[in-house]
């Protein structure tokens, strides 16, 4: 393993989709530092009426534009340079903030879900105007995710809407977000909506309470299936009628799989080229090492001078999984969690009445490969996007604040990275953050991991001779702000011609803005 050296950081930076370049906010001032050399390589300064708390902090997809989101206003910045620069305020109670902002299907637009999710709305960065659609259905702002979803390659909107009661879905159009069809489905209480990743599918599931439901629609909108419960349920299983329905609902990225848990200790797997139910993985109450399975159990020793050691002891006899420890709130169960690993192969899953155990199914046998035991309850489960068989796991707890462990099938068992001892003081500040770093270096996979203060690069390596991403470029790094550009970073539509640094502003319900009122069309 091999660790970068510790820079500056904040509770708000993140690595670019594509992993070259780290966004640190500090103050008003936003840092862009590049992965393979430690130099800063843009300096974006905030107006000095964007205050209050950052409610988002966002890379575009393409990596070339940030997202900062404040209480009333919305700056989107081209991050290599000053070509781009764009302005949102957003009308809102005041003591409220926005239930949800984040980048649309594309760079060039924004999505805004008001509070009390009483209108969605969605910004045409390139031609100012905004389209609204009123009452989506969010629950939280923990939620508001699942009440929209935008179909891969033709970027289609379908949006999960609450009218008069009843569960509304509509298909908009993109760029214009013009309404192309509108139904209303077999549900009391949808609780989330979802494009499949091939954008064949339309997956909409009703909520806990209401049972088992998860309706397929085609894209078009016409009804294909509706799946009512598991198909030959188990002995176990033979009650599930009488209990609460689906829980957690996951797509494989290559668009083979779905997996959809409920409040039982089984998981359905679909076979989505025919929408079929074609397994049921049924989590054990005890479990104990075969040539097949492995069940690793995690030990702590404690060491007065050194660090807290994390290793793994394989187990050699029945073992049962700790149970969730007992308080003053209602009793759990069923599955909270379901990964998929990116080739599909291996499915990663978490239950609610055992939070420190990773269960790790391969889908082709149709059987448990491996058991990981934790002390601490998990937080993360996140397998690389692009490196087949690698998931990244992390803990709950004080002890495991600089820790991230890395499983793959080869290794003897989860493999600990402490990214503490590479921090000033050898100890972490306010909440860590780790993730995986970018698209599959050739050095290897490499992760991200900051805190408050400071951030921290490692690679997954252990030859010499491979050097790591922030060390295998040795030419200057380009001058981003002095080059100049043709086109504006969307590439959409031609660049200013009165200089680099002229905003969009884009106005939602401001009188000092009425010259732009006749573009929000599209109004429901």
């Amino acid at each position: 393993m091999k660790f970068s050296r510790s820079l500056k950081s904040s509770s708000h930076s993140v690595p670019s989709p594509d992993g070259q370049h780290i966004a640190i906010l500090l103050s008003s001032l936003v840092h862009i530092r590049a992965v393979r050399s430690p130099e800063v390589v843009n300096v974006i300064k905030l107006p000095q009426d964007f205050a209050g708390p950052i409610l988002g902090f966002q890379w575009s997809p393409s990596s070339r534009l940030l997202l900062i989101a404040g209480p009333e206003q919305v700056r989107v910045v081209s991050a290599l340079d000053s070509s781009f620069h764009a302005a949102i305020r957003t009308a809102s109670v005041p003591g409220t903030k926005p239930a949800y902002v984040g980048f649309g299907a594309s760079d060039a637009e924004v999505c805004v879900i008001s509070s009390y999710g009483l209108k969605f709305s969605l910004f045409d960065l390139t031609s100012s105007r905004a389209a609204e659609i009123n009452t989506p259905k969010v629950f939280s702002p923990s939620s508001a995710s699942r009440c929209f979803s935008f179909r891969p390659q033709t970027r289609h909107l379908a949006l999960l809407s609450r009218v008069s009661g009843k569960d509304l879905i509509s298909i908009h159009s993109y760029p214009t977000r013009e309404l192309q069809r509108s139904w209303a489905p077999d549900t009391i209480d949808a609780q989330g909506i979802t494009w499949s990743p091939d954008g064949r599918w339309l997956v909409v599931w009703e909520s806990a309470a209401q049972g088992h439901k998860v309706i397929f629609y085609t894209s078009d909108g016409h009804l294909f299936k509706t799946w009512s419960g598991p198909a030959n349920p188990s002995l176990e299983d033979r009650d599930y009628a009488i209990g609460a329905g689906v829980k957690a609902l996951q797509l494989s990225a290559d668009a083979r799989f779905l997996a959809v848990g409920d409040c039982s200790r089984s998981v359905c797997i679909f076979n989505m080229a025919s929408v079929t139910e074609t397994m049921r993985l049924r989590h054990p109450k005890s479990v104990a090492s075969t040539e097949t399975l492995q069940v690793w159990q995690e030990q702590i020793g404690v060491s007065q001078t050194g660090p807290i050691m994390h290793t793994f002891l394989r187990t050699t006899q029945v073992i049962s999984p700790a149970p969730r420890l007992q308080d003053n709130s209602e009793p759990v169960s069923g599955c909270a969690a379901i990964s998929f690993d990116p080739t599909s192969a291996l499915v990663a899953t978490r239950l609610e009445d055992s939070p420190g155990t990773v269960w790790i199914w391969d889908l082709e046998a149709a059987e448990l490969r491996a058991v990981l035991l934790f002390h601490g309850n998990i937080s993360v489960l996140s397998w690389h996007p692009h490196v087949a068989e690698t998931l990244l796991i992390r803990c709950e707890g004080e002890q495991y604040n600089g820790i991230v462990f890395v499983w793959d099938p080869l290794s003897e068992g989860p493999r600990s990275v402490d990214f503490s001892q590479h921090l000033p003081g050898l100890k972490t500040s306010g909440k860590p953050r780790a993730s995986w770093l970018g698209s599959g270096m050739a050095s290897g996979p490499s992760l991200f991991f900051s805190d408050a203060q400071h951030y921290v690069l490692g690679c997954l390596i252990e030859l010499d001779e491979v050097a790591p991403p922030w060390a295998s470029h040795h030419s200057p790094e380009p001058s981003y702000a002095a080059e100049t550009r043709e086109e504006s970073p969307l590439e959409l539509v031609p660049a200013e011609q009165d200089g680099p640094d002229k905003a969009r502003a884009v106005e939602d319900d401001d009188d000092d803005y009425s010259e732009l009122e006749d573009t929000f069309v599209h109004k429901r």
